[in-house]
């Protein structure tokens, strides 16, 4: 049977995708690897804060959150948002930013308040208070189950009548009349739509299809797993961040993660952590807590995508009908993912935008790839 949507790229963007359209038609979807959501899904560290990203992230994640706060019936056998909480942080010299950020996060997520110094240590009492002066507290941030969510998109897309192919790496796309054709490591595919959620390569796979490229950025981001020091009960802690956006830290099964919250442009490729982002890493910590990192237990890296604008790019080429761009979401893939997937599934369609990110302001014009050709 030949599917009525082709979906390139198995991560949380392609996943989250198929279980919506699945509603709408027959789904096929091609993941390169051999296990699903290898790449940047399976690297992430998520948080579902209101307060992180442009207008247009903070519509998809505000509108995210009815879903993952009471998912369908069987998506999950267990809650996949946990209470984690935020705390911003910040020096002496950095009011001004401060301010700004505080002002910025207050219109999204009006339970954000300024804390006290003696507030913030009690929320977190490893914070060097010669180190900061301001900071705020973003109670309602959750920690969020990424394997639970990926998989409970799978499991619906399937239910619906969905196929997932792995090991399908792509080789050739080819257009004819009002059908293309996407050669695979794991034989043929046709369809009328195809979805580039490719991640990282979504530029590489246009370019293979002889659609224009957006401009797509990957970016590494470094995280690493440290011991805490024995009797230190971290479970209560938020999640630590500076304004500046330069580090931030929390907990992890018993131990701390880090990361220095790097952006640093790389091809497409099964990236790797850099040891002296870890170094550095390493060394803000310590002058910013208590700490002292002796010990690195685990590291990684992921790749987060943007274009210039840092918003996605969701929607038909406009030289390639059929061609559905699903790319861009940068860090925020994950908790904006059940807003992108019905914004996929109506753009690729055909259909107006769900009324409740309407409503927030957003628009086709936000997301469709004509504003990067420019």
């Amino acid at each position: 049977m030949t599917p009525d949507f082709l979906i390139i790229g198995g991560g949380i963007a392609g996943a989250s995708a198929g279980y919506f359209l699945a509603e709408r038609g027959r789904v096929v979807l091609l993941e390169r690897e051999e296990t699903l959501g290898y790449h940047s899904t399976g690297r992430s560290a998520a948080l579902y804060t209101e307060t992180y990203g442009n207008a247009a992230i903070r519509a998809l994640t505000v509108c995210s959150g009815p879903f993952f706060r009471n998912p369908p019936a069987g998506f999950t056998e267990h809650p996949v948002l946990t209470p984690r909480g935020v705390l911003i942080a910040a020096p002496p010299e950095g009011e001004a930013k401060f301010q700004a950020a505080l002002a910025e996060a207050q219109r999204y997520a009006p339970a954000v308040r300024a804390v006290s110094q003696s507030e913030a240590l009690r929320f977190c009492p490893v914070l060097r208070p010669d180190w900061f002066r301001f900071a705020f507290h973003e109670p309602d941030a959750m920690d969020m189950d990424v394997h639970a969510i990926h998989q409970g998109f799978l499991r619906g897309l399937r239910a619906r009548g969905g196929t997932v192919v792995t090991g399908a790496e792509v080789r050739a796309i080819a257009r004819q009349g009002a059908t293309w054709t996407v050669t695979s490591a794991a034989g043929e595919f046709s369809a009328p739509i195809v979805l580039n959620a490719a991640g990282a390569w979504a530029d590489e796979v246009a370019k293979l299809a002889g659609v224009r490229p957006v401009g797509l950025v990957p970016k590494r981001r470094t995280a690493f797993i440290i011991d805490l020091p024995a009797g230190t009960d971290a479970a209560p802690w938020p999640i630590v961040a500076d304004v500046d956006e330069t580090l931030y830290w929390k907990p992890e099964a018993g131990r701390l993660l880090v990361s220095p919250a790097d952006e640093t442009p790389m091809p497409p490729c099964d990236v790797q952590p850099d040891e002296i982002d870890i170094a550095e890493a390493a060394h803000r910590l310590e002058t910013r807590s208590r700490l002292t990192v002796t010990r690195v237990v685990r590291k990684w890296a992921g790749l987060r995508s943007f274009v210039r604008d840092k918003t996605p790019v969701v929607g038909h080429a406009p030289e390639a009908p059929g061609f559905v761009w699903l790319a861009g979401q940068g860090g925020y893939g994950i908790q904006t993912s059940p807003s992108m997937g019905r914004v996929a599934a109506a753009l690729a369609t055909g259909s107006d935008l769900p009324p409740d990110l309407a409503a927030r302001g957003l628009t086709p014009t936000d997301l469709l790839p004509d504003r990067l050709y420019s």
